[in-house]
């Protein structure tokens, strides 16, 4: 008989089963709480409650482990290919050499904006933030590619996958170029998925951006290593918009405004003010490392911690390397790699911090690898998207393929007034 858990209520005891994962990791199924014992559970921000069994990535925070579908994050630095990355996510497993070509070909078919959803730049303001750019844009797709508002089965999956991710990028330029005033720059169907996407960020219709193999590899990394990520703020609401059975568009497009909290995808934004501040302020990173422990001050020292990692983050320590790789390339100091690098040694060694597990997270060093691509800070969190797209179509299609699937609904602890009679307009005070 398989282990169960005993549930004591007053002087009854509810019976309920294990769900165990290939990993060890274990839950109590509580999916028949209310119908056996009349309660449900409260767990606020569902910090301990799993929404769903998924094949997708395994994430064990205690031991700094990430996998892609089984596959640990550090085996995808030696050729990072993003594009190959994707179709693991969403089809389960790597692609042959031929299903890889002909995914990168649908992307190339697909990195041109209809006329109609271009012309709708000109109407968006200069000063517009990108992300807002971004969702609308990417729920605007629906209105030009209403024969995939419907994805039954693998060969129109794809096809909307291919659309979806090659023209995130392309939108994703063209709100940048919008923003700076500068005309738009159409994809290069010779240049493959990155080079491309900073081709349409910088080229100048007299000049070519010409990308060095060392950026293009580490933003193909820089995507990877954001491409998934487990249930996280933005997934879980990629999965809750399509559990409403919603099309791909809109429920990647919901996705994409989650990821714009400060507290999701704008995280690495809040750590380049951070390295700004210091910098400018001529603190020094003794100081910071001071004032951080100090609750009563103001001062917050950003890129540590998280939510899930109780260990080092292997994204963090992956994106501290390709720094290193590509400033040596580049021949260039940026004062802010070097206070990074000061804050990191001196919180490792610190025991305030390895009490309290805060090691470097992914966005301590993304946005210092961002900058030095030239890509402008408030243009992160736009690449921050355009990584995580695959992963939100993986959890879409898991979900919709889900026989035992349901329109998400939670539960709440009701703490409002009790009856209360209505008062005419006439007897209020």
């Amino acid at each position: 008989m398989s282990e169960r858990a005993i549930l004591k209520i007053g002087d009854r005891e509810i019976e309920l089963s294990i769900v165990e994962g290939v990993e060890g990791d274990r839950a109590i199924d509580i999916s028949k709480l209310r119908d056996l014992a009349g309660v449900i559970a409260y767990d606020p921000s569902l910090g301990n409650t799993a929404i769903t069994k998924s094949a997708i990535t395994f994430v064990d925070g205690e031991n700094g482990i990430l996998r892609y579908r089984g596959i640990p994050i550090e085996q995808f630095v030696e050729k990072p290919n993003f594009v190959e990355v994707a179709w693991l996510l969403i089809f389960g497993r790597l692609p042959t050499r031929q299903e890889l070509a002909r995914f990168s070909e649908k992307l190339t078919e697909n990195e041109l904006l209809h006329e109609g959803l271009r012309h709708q730049f000109q109407h968006i303001p200069v000063d517009a933030p990108p992300m807002a750019i971004l969702s609308a844009m990417m729920n605007n797709l629906a209105c030009f590619h209403q024969q995939l508002l419907s994805v039954e089965d693998v060969e129109s999956l794809e096809a909307a996958a291919a659309r979806l991710i090659s023209k995130v990028r392309t939108i994703a330029a063209f709100s940048y170029r919008r923003s700076q005033g500068l005309p738009f720059i159409y994809p290069d169907p010779h240049l493959r998925y990155c080079a491309n996407f900073l081709h349409m960020m910088f080229s100048l219709p007299y000049k070519q951006y010409i990308v060095t193999p060392e950026i293009e590899d580490a933003l193909n990394l820089v995507f990877i290593l954001h491409a998934d990520h487990e249930q996280n703020c933005s997934t879980a609401t990629v999965r809750t918009v399509g559990s409403a059975r919603a099309n791909l568009f809109a429920s990647c497009a919901a996705g994409v405004c989650a990821l714009w909290g400060p507290l999701h995808g704008g995280a690495n934004v809040e750590v380049m003010n951070m390295l700004e501040a210091i910098h400018t302020g001529g603190m020094t990173a003794e100081e910071c490392i001071r004032l951080a422990k100090d609750k009563s001050h103001p001062f917050r020292l950003y890129g540590f911690g998280h939510r899930i990692y109780k260990n080092y983050d292997p994204r963090a320590k992956m994106l501290r390397e390709a720094c290193e790789r590509v400033f040596a390339k580049l021949q260039h100091q940026d004062p802010l790699l070097d206070i990074a690098r000061k804050l990191e040694e001196l919180a490792l060694s610190d025991p305030y911090f390895i009490e309290r597990k805060l090691y470097p997270n992914v966005d301590f060093y993304s946005g210092i690898l961002l900058r030095a691509m030239g890509i402008p800070t408030n243009m992160f969190t736009v690449c921050f998207a355009i990584g995580r797209l695959p992963g939100w179509i993986a959890h879409w299609r898991e979900q919709h393929e889900d026989p035992n699937s349901r329109i998400v609904r939670p539960r709440q602890v009701y703490v409002g007034p009790p009856k209360t009679d209505y008062v005419p307009l006439n007897e209020r005070k």
